[in-house]
């Protein structure tokens, strides 16, 4: 099981080294000004969905991931988490690290300094493109609320059925952005690989934090 976790682990690095250097790629070419070939070759399916129940379904979906939505929501989850574990770590976990990725993305943004492909208000689609908050902020939002609850859901196939419905519903919001044509596919997809990373991140000082209060006592 040791071997089958560090492969596991090895797998993961890897391919996220990869990404971050496709990703890489990515921001040199649109700090140029010139536009990804992944966004050149899925620009005129963009074009398909306006006045379709597609472009209907995801405008819906889309507001799971607005500001106006997430942060109430964490208001929430991090009130659910305190009863939960009768802690407050978990909690502030969740809170801290759904703030910090926002602004982290917001930072990004602001270096790269990409335009949209076009600006829809009503949807929270102003400002800066890439990376795609909607995609980064709710990966982090929904993984952290997966693995806390993993520490209480003993059922495998219950744990197993949430984490595929948080995964697809995540998949969803970021996807909902391109749909709507208010973010690249290169937003979305850099969204997924720097959310995950915060991600590992907040998981990882998690454990830090709680191996040394268990350490303390």
């Amino acid at each position: 099981m040791d071997a089958f976790m560090k492969r596991t682990t090895m797998g993961i690095l890897i391919f996220l080294m990869m990404m971050i250097i496709v990703i890489g790629i990515w921001i040199v070419k649109i700090i140029h000004g010139e536009l990804p070939y992944i966004d050149k070759w899925t620009r005129a399916l963009v074009d398909t969905f306006p006045d379709t129940s597609i472009y209907s379904f995801f405008r819906v979906v889309t507001n799971l991931g607005s500001e106006w939505f997430m942060y109430p929501f964490t208001a929430v989850l991090v009130v659910f988490l305190v009863i939960l574990f009768r802690d407050w770590l978990p909690a502030l976990t969740l809170g801290v690290g759904i703030y910090a990725t926002h602004q982290f993305n917001k930072l990004i943004k602001l270096l790269v300094d990409r335009e949209r492909p076009s600006i829809l208000v009503e949807a929270n689609a102003e400002g800066e493109s890439f990376p795609s908050g909607h995609s980064m902020i709710p990966l982090v939002c929904w993984g952290l609320l997966a693995y806390f609850l993993a520490k209480k859901i003993q059922s495998t196939k219950v744990m197993l059925a949430i984490q595929i419905i948080f995964a697809l519903l995540v998949i969803l919001i970021g996807i909902s952005r391109y749909v709507i044509n208010v973010h690249y596919l290169t937003d979305i997809v850099a969204g997924f690989v720097f959310g995950f990373i915060c991600l590992l991140v907040f998981i990882f000082l998690y454990e830090f934090i709680q191996s040394k209060r268990k350490t303390r006592s």
